[in-house]
């Protein structure tokens, strides 16, 4: 009979660049084996847990949650969770040690265990300068309760290099700190000289009374990741195989061993010893409570009652003749619903975030499963009127699945860390954390990173990465490497593709999600541990979305959307043309003049529908209401393409073919698109109505579907589809149809509730642009960065539509574009502004001086260059800046004049700043139109003359080449 085993040090993909198995893969392997129990014990991390127990429950293997960290002073141990306490306890001190070090390291010491010495925080040795601020926010949370480090196991691990004496040293620190909680680890990994260390063990042990267990030192499941293992280490090291020398392992021994190998290795006390400590260690991530926030309420409010108040008070906003009926009983269901399941935090807490962005005229949006509904349209968290949706709310919040709902909100991309900063004010950065983005290998990155180590020579590393894409999928081409001048099967070229495919989807490191905020009650640190992102005042946690929504923790989006930026600065330039405030709810709804411009294709800088391929869909599909841009925004996507139901639909929707449905139960999923799956909640629906599918196994599939080519799991639902769509009567060629629709979903499936936000922001851009082009320029030229388009193609269309554009000056712009009023024309009617371009277009201007010059013009006009670079302290780069994009030509008559009497500008000393200089003033003739042209695009990026073609054409008619304006 083969003794029980307990492996207790066991490192995984998520000690980056050291472990080559996956948390699964260990998992699985070792139940396989007949383990009792498994340890995943990352260095002083978490990451892989979420994982590692998925798995474990799916194969019904007894998960120990832990960590290895090596102290300051050198010394290495293991600590392993008992219970919720203890999980706690060694996050925070995770935490502890990761937020004290830049991102990617940790930094742990002795008296981080002993009492009274991990509270003393800037009197740590090695600690100086901003290292000492553990928490940015200089918040000082009490840990005086990780001293000893209550309800942990420690197991030491010591090291080979060290001598007799530390070892026994250490072994009586742990001994004197942890008392009954702690051993020494005996790792047999078939060293030459085994059997002298574990004498050495012995005696330590018998010297400081701590017994011995033994352990693996894992880093893969199985004997042959070694090549792996190898490969990631001098990833790591930055070193080609060949110089790595000692830093490898010297044998493939760090793997999950049978059982009977490990009786062959050990005495059979040192293999009970594990199943000792493993039965002390009861913990599982099922534990795990999520808190929501305490303080979104008033004090002696309830949540519920709050919320109602709240929903009732935006509602009398919102609908100021009254409430209709149809959406008075909507907001009754929903506050039912949300408070039958307990949600009413997620929903204030959301709303708390919005109510600050709108106090700071931040405009925000919000989008996702539960903010289509009509008690996020009364709290303001979405513009969109339930009315104009036909989102249901229970298929995101119901009481089959009971999850947390989901709310993404958009917030102007310039001013979303404003939102961001607050909720970490509001929360604290012990409480309030970004989600983890994890970076994993892709077959570019994997190639490049396996050729390096391989010392496979640069100029080829870069060939190899180049020959694959990100749309290539997670699988390398044989054949793509020959057409790049590889032999695939050459020796070296076969290693190489075997270890990129095999690393691919390691992870690489952690990075921080666009916005995705996780907030606690208490300390989140004792739900997650928490490290420093790379940019500054933010931190991360080590879990991503996926291991959130395995453990139902709740994540709210703050996400940055460049169009908000744009619309919100268009609404403030109308209203300030109006003489009142005018907002996103003041725009008419259902404009004829506005879908006649988007069923033109009129489109450009429209939010959504300004690409090409959207262009050349709106015609034929001729929206004429709100729903049709909901369609609209979700049809030109690849999943919808690659499903092939995009002809189809435009089809029907054109009369050219019956709509038709195989049956009732489609029918009901299907009739607001046609009888055409566009939304992936109807392919859910169908999943449910036509194939079978129980809620649970529907919800599974949306997260497939969510998972994008991440995970590439919707295959595994093909038996499943077309069996249970076949067994109900429905065609193969229907079925396989569907679950094509379904794998293009798989790619990149778009939610209706997502469709319909955009769709509002489609339409409220397409009407500015419609109704009020020269602010709709304005608004997009001062967010820059953003679009589809540059800044000279949206000047071009805006001047095609009837917009003049002013040239920037010194004399008269501002910092932004603005807006000049031309008053009426000839015939009595008022005219469109005109748009003053800003001097933020101007490359190389700096923002510092171009607001010294807005302030000093307003106390008096400018007299000459040299009048403009003495009151506003401008440096010469900013006067060259200006020059070149002939700002100073109301001062110096054109560009030619003006760079030539910046040119010779130097500094003037403080003293000698108002002293007159006067010089003999050398007049130049000004630049050709070619030369302004070639200027223009330069210094702005556009031009207000002549298009450059304009002044070719001559040129080519005498090459016979036809005018493309005169066909």
């Amino acid at each position: 009979i083969l003794p029980a085993y307990a492996e207790l040090h066991c490192r995984s993909n998520f000690t980056f660049l050291t472990g080559a198995s996956h948390p699964e893969e260990l998992v699985a392997r070792a139940h396989a084996l007949g383990y009792s129990s498994l340890a995943i014990t990352d260095e002083c991390s978490l990451a892989g847990v979420v994982r590692a127990h998925v798995e474990a429950k799916k194969v019904g293997l007894h998960l120990i949650l832990g960590t290895d960290v090596t102290l300051d002073c050198g010394m290495r141990i293991v600590l392993l969770a008992t219970n919720r306490n203890g999980y706690g306890n060694l996050s925070e001190l995770i935490t502890l040690g990761r937020r004290r070090a830049e991102k990617g390291s940790y930094r742990l010491y002795r008296h981080d265990f002993e009492a009274g010495g991990i509270g003393a925080l800037d009197q740590q040795p090695g600690l100086s300068g901003t290292s000492a601020d553990v928490f940015i926010d200089h918040e000082r949370p009490d840990l005086s309760h990780l001293a000893l480090l209550p309800d942990c196991l420690a197991i030491l691990l010591p090291q080979r290099g060290h001598d007799a004496a530390e070892l026994l040293g250490q072994a009586h620190w742990l001994a004197a700190t942890f008392r009954d909680r702690v051993w020494i680890g005996v790792e047999l990994l078939h060293r030459l000289d085994d059997d002298l260390w574990q004498d050495r063990l012995i005696a330590a042990s018998d010297a400081s009374g701590l017994p011995l267990v033994a352990a693996g030192d894992i880093l893969m499941h199985v004997r042959s990741r070694k090549p792996v293992q190898d490969t990631v280490t001098a990833i790591r090291l930055g070193k080609t195989l060949a110089d790595c020398g000692l830093a490898l392992q010297p044998n493939a021994e760090q793997h999950l061993r049978s059982r009977m190998r490990l009786a062959q290795l050990y005495a059979s006390h040192l293999l009970q010893q594990t199943i000792a400590i493993a039965e002390r260690c009861t913990f599982t991530l099922e534990e795990l409570r999520y808190q929501y926030p305490e303080e979104i309420a008033p004090a002696g409010e309830s949540l519920a009652g709050y919320l109602r108040r709240l929903t009732y008070d935006g509602a009398a906003s919102r609908f100021p003749a009254g409430i209709p009926a149809g959406v008075q009983g909507q907001i009754e269901h929903e506050l039912e619903l949300i408070g039958e399941l307990a949600y009413e935090p997620y929903f204030l807490t959301v709303y708390d975030i919005v109510r600050f962005a709108r106090s700071q005229q931040i405009l925000c949006q919000g989008r996702g499963s539960a903010a289509n509904s009509a008690v996020c349209y009364c709290l303001y968290i979405t513009e969109v009127d339930p009315a104009r949706s036909h989102v249901l709310f229970e298929r995101f919040i119901s009481k089959e699945r009971n999850e947390p709902p989901d709310i993404d909100v958009d917030f102007e991309h310039q001013r979303r860390e404003e939102v961001m900063q607050y909720i970490y004010a509001k929360y604290g950065r012990h409480r309030a954390a970004l989600t983890a983005a994890l970076i994993t290998y892709r077959p570019r990155s994997a190639m490049k990173d396996v050729g390096r180590a391989l010392g496979i020579d640069f100029e080829q590393v870069n060939r190899l990465s180049a020959s694959h894409q990100w749309w290539d999928g997670r699988q390398i081409d044989p054949e793509r490497l020959r057409e790049s001048g590889f032999d695939p099967d050459s020796p070296v070229v076969q290693k190489l593709l075997w270890l990129a495919q095999t690393i691919i989807g390691f992870p690489r490191h952690l990075s921080q999600h666009s916005g995705g905020f996780v907030i606690a009650r208490d300390s989140l640190a004792r739900l997650v541990p928490i490290e420093n992102a790379s940019m500054q005042d933010r931190s991360v946690i080590e879990w991503d979305k996926d291991d959130l929504d395995a453990l139902g923790l709740l994540k709210i989006d703050i996400l940055a959307l460049g169009m908000l930026s744009a619309i919100r600065r268009a609404l403030d330039l109308v209203g300030l043309r109006r003489g009142e405030i005018f907002t996103m709810q003041d725009v008419p709804a259902e404009d004829p003049a506005v879908y006649d411009m988007i069923s033109a294709a009129d489109t450009v800088g429209v939010f959504q529908i300004e690409s090409r391929a959207q262009m050349s869909m709106l015609p034929r599909m001729r929206p004429h209401c709100f729903y049709d841009l909901v369609i609209e925004v979700a049809i030109v996507r690849p999943g919808p393409i690659q499903g092939g139901m995009v002809h189809p639909y435009l089809k029907r929707r054109q009369g050219k073919e019956p709509v038709t449905y195989p049956s009732p139960e489609i029918e009901v999923a299907l009739s607001r698109t046609l009888g055409v799956p566009i939304f992936q909640e109807q392919v859910m629906q169908i999943a449910m109505l036509a194939a079978g599918f129980t809620a649970g196994e529907a919800d599974s599939l949306r997260r497939a579907m969510a998972a994008w080519k991440r995970k590439g799991g919707v295959h595994k639902f093909y038996d499943r589809i077309i069996d249970g769509m076949t067994a109900r009567g429905y065609e193969l060629e229907f079925a396989q149809r569907i679950f094509s629709q379904i794998e293009g979903f798989g790619e990149y499936g778009f939610p209706e509730s997502h469709a319909a936000s955009f769709a509002l922001l489609v339409y409220v851009s397409a009407w500015i642009k419609c109704h009020e082009p020269a602010a709709f320029l304005a608004a997009l030229l001062n967010s820059q960065p953003m679009g589809f388009y540059s800044a000279s193609q949206l000047v071009q269309d805006a001047r095609r539509h009837g917009v003049r554009v002013l040239a920037v000056d010194v004399a008269l712009s501002e910092f932004d574009c603005t807006l000049e009023e031309l008053g009426v024309d000839t015939f009595g009617n008022e005219q469109q502004p005109a748009v003053r371009l800003g001097l933020c277009l101007i490359r190389g201007l700096s923002q510092g001086g171009a607001q010294r010059l807005v302030t000093e013009r307003g106390t008096a006009a400018f007299t000459s260059v040299d009048d403009l670079a003495r009151r506003a302290t401008l440096s010469l780069p900013d006067l060259k800046a200006l020059a070149e994009a002939n700002a100073l030509s109301g001062l110096a008559g054109h560009r030619r004049q003006a760079k030539w009497d910046v040119a010779g500008m130097l500094p003037v000393p403080e003293l000698l700043r108002e002293a007159p200089i006067a010089e003999a003033p050398l007049l130049l003739a000004p630049a050709t139109e070619g030369q302004e042209l070639v200027a223009d695009y330069a210094s702005l990026g556009l031009t207000l003359n002549r298009h450059p073609l304009a002044l070719l054409r001559p040129r080519l008619k005498k090459m016979n080449l036809s005018n493309s304006l005169e066909m």
